[in-house]
C-alpha cells in the first residue's frame, strides 16, 4: 500500500466543481474516472478543497492510497492519457501515509483576475471577469491591505450548512497588481470559508464604484455581518493558485 500526493490542474469552466455530484459533470468525476482506466482500481480520494461550479485551479492536491504498483510517473502519464484536456496532471509523488490531502494543508492562495478593458477578450471567456470601467489598481491595493491579519471573516462569508463554528481565518498576503489590461487580486491564508474570495473580490469593485473607500474595510470585518460587504464576484475569474503543505 503507497500513499500518493497528485497535483493537477484544469480549467473549471464546464464543470459543476470539484465534487462529485448526481447528474453533473464535476471534476473528480472525471479524474476518478481517468484513474479507474489506469489501475482498475476505484480508490478513495481526499482532496485539499473544494472549488464551485466554474472555478479554475492552477494547483489541486490529492491525496490517495493505493495498491497499484504502477511508477509515479508512469501514473502521471497514463492518468493524462485519460483525461480529458481541460484537466492534466502535473505531478505525483509518494508520501507518508498519515498524509491527508486536506488535514495536511497549511495554507492556500487564490487569484480573482478582471480582464479591465472596454472591448471583452474573447479568448477569456469564462476565465476572467470583464470589467470595461477603468480600474485604479493602486486603490484597490490599498483596500486589499485591509484584509491583511486574523479576522473574523462572517462579513466575507456565505453561510450554508458547510460553514459552522470558528469563522476565523489568518490572511498572510492580500494586494492587487495590474499586469497589461488583466487587473490580479492575490490573497493567501491558512484557510478559506465559503464564496470568500469572491466577496473579498465583489467588495473590491464596490471600492472601485466609489461605494466604498478603503478606510471600510475594517468596519465590514468587525460588523460579522454579509450585507455589510460587497456582492459575490462571479465565479469565473477565480483560480485555487497555490496549496502550502510541510514537506
Amino acid at each position: 500500500m503507497r500513499n500518493l500526493l497528485l497535483t493537477i490542474s484544469y480549467d473549471g469552466s464546464r464543470y459543476h466543481g470539484w465534487q462529485v455530484q448526481e447528474n453533473a459533470l464535476t471534476v473528480q468525476a472525471v479524474f476518478q474516472d481517468a484513474l479507474f482506466a489506469a489501475t482498475g482500481l476505484k480508490e478513495d480520494i481526499k482532496a485539499c478543497s473544494r472549488t464551485d461550479t466554474g472555478v479554475h485551479a492552477r494547483e489541486f492536491c490529492v491525496s490517495l492510497q493505493t495498491e497499484s504498483p504502477i511508477p509515479t510517473q508512469r501514473l502521471t502519464a497514463a492518468l493524462n492519457h485519460y483525461l480529458p484536456e481541460d484537466v492534466a496532471v502535473r505531478g505525483c509523488r509518494e508520501v507518508s501515509m498519515g498524509f491527508h490531502a486536506r488535514y495536511a494543508c497549511k495554507g492556500k492562495e487564490y487569484t480573482y483576475e478582471i480582464w479591465n478593458h472596454p472591448v471583452r477578450n474573447p479568448f477569456l471567456r469564462d476565465r476572467a471577469l470583464h470589467y470595461w470601467y477603468p480600474i485604479d489598481e493602486a486603490l484597490l491595493d490599498r483596500a486589499a491591505q485591509g484584509y491583511l491579519g486574523r479576522h473574523d471573516f462572517s462579513s466575507f462569508c456565505t453561510l450554508d450548512r458547510r460553514e459552522k463554528g470558528d469563522l476565523t481565518r489568518t490572511v498572510t498576503s492580500s494586494q492587487v497588481e495590474r499586469r497589461g489590461d488583466l487587473v490580479v487580486f492575490t490573497v493567501a491564508a491558512d484557510g478559506f470559508l465559503y464564496n470568500m474570495v469572491r466577496i473579498m473580490a465583489g467588495t473590491l469593485l464596490r471600492v472601485q464604484q466609489g461605494k466604498l473607500t478603503p478606510e471600510d474595510i475594517p468596519t465590514i470585518l468587525a460588523a460579522k455581518d454579509r450585507s455589510a460587504a460587497g456582492p459575490t464576484a462571479p465565479a469565473c475569474g477565480l483560480y485555487l493558485n497555490r496549496v502550502f503543505y510541510d514537506l
